[in-house]
């Protein structure tokens, strides 16, 4: 069985330990997905235990820099498996949602995943990118990297560095426009539609969707009430949404979290998670125009109906709701 940083108590173990936060950042940030980010550390460490039985870890002028070039092209090589097991994937494909708080998931990395992760729809955004375009806009946008420390990272010229954030900016701001809610009305529009939404209200739908929202539903094949493609238009969309109330009758219980560094909902049947459900708002901020919504109970598995996280929530919803 391979080494594990936290079974060996050396130098390079304390090195690794020192950066796993930011490491784990960058390659979330790359992938959307918490266990091939797993895997990718697991083999970043190898890599750096490798080298470090080669020569002293002291002979690294830039441990950090090192390690963040490890991580990077190890993430890069397993790119392409991952696209080809998205192509067979059942529905539309969102990134695994992370939630800020006690009730994520028990890592030491949790505290940089939610200062650093963009948003879910912003993840969405980065699916659209080449492997190579990812990589940069996370470092150069997310992280602040310049780009001749990018350059050296994947092994290109600063030149091409250059380009490659160009047009994957370029790309980015033209599907996600700059603007971002503020909080107190991402709050605000976040209760409303839950409120709509979980109450079956046709009526109060039709008034916080905007005419062309898109409902984006993934359930990976697992989760029935789950399309295998996204609604675009607000008809369908409301149709859609209230569709979950009358599924589920009034057995739902909605606590309000912040996933990805935004204002959301995390729905639960019972004691399990059934879902979670975060919205992008019209530039002016009175309508919702996207709606994400993950079922997927793999993706699910670390999310937990915490008291003690509840308790930090946002607003009077912080405590629960039944729908």
């Amino acid at each position: 069985m391979s080494e594990s940083p936290e079974a060996v108590d050396d130098g390079p173990t304390r090195v690794f330990v020192e950066h796993r936060e930011l490491l784990f950042a960058i390659v979330y940030n790359i992938f959307g997905t918490v266990a091939d980010t797993e895997d990718v550390l697991q083999e970043t460490w190898l890599s750096w235990t490798g080298r470090a039985r080669r020569s002293p870890v002291e002979d690294i002028g830039n441990p950090r820099a090192y390690l963040v070039r490890i991580a990077v092209n190890h993430a890069l090589a397993r790119r392409a498996a991952i696209t080809r097991r998205r192509e067979t994937y059942v529905g539309p494909w969102l990134p695994e949602p992370l939630l800020d708080g006690p009730a994520a998931a028990e890592r030491a990395d949790d505290h940089a995943l939610r200062s650093e992760s963009v948003s879910l729809a912003m993840l969405v955004v980065l699916e659209s990118l080449t492997p190579l375009e990812r990589a940069v806009f996370v470092l150069n946008e997310v992280f602040g990297y310049p780009h001749t420390e990018i350059a050296q990272v994947i092994d290109r010229s600063p030149a091409a560095v250059r380009q490659l954030a160009h047009r994957a900016r370029e790309h980015v701001h033209a599907r996600r426009p700059l603007y971002r809610a503020h909080p107190r009305v991402r709050r605000q529009a976040t209760e409303r539609f839950v409120d709509a939404a979980l109450g079956g209200d046709i009526t109060a739908l039709m008034e916080i969707l905007a005419p062309d929202v898109t409902v984006w539903t993934d359930g990976g094949g697992k989760a029935r009430s789950a399309g295998l493609r996204p609604v675009r238009g607000r008809d369908k969309a409301a149709r859609l949404l209230a569709g979950y109330a009358t599924r589920r009758g009034t057995g739902l219980d909605v606590r309000y979290r912040r996933v990805n560094g935004d204002d959301s909902a995390v729905v639960f049947d019972g004691a399990s998670p059934y879902a979670v459900m975060v919205m992008d708002l019209t530039p002016d901020g009175e309508q919702v125009s996207d709606v994400y919504i993950v079922t997927n109970p793999e993706k699910l598995a670390h999310v937990r109906r915490d008291e003690e996280a509840d308790a930090g929530g946002f607003g009077k919803a912080a405590q629960g709701r039944r729908a």
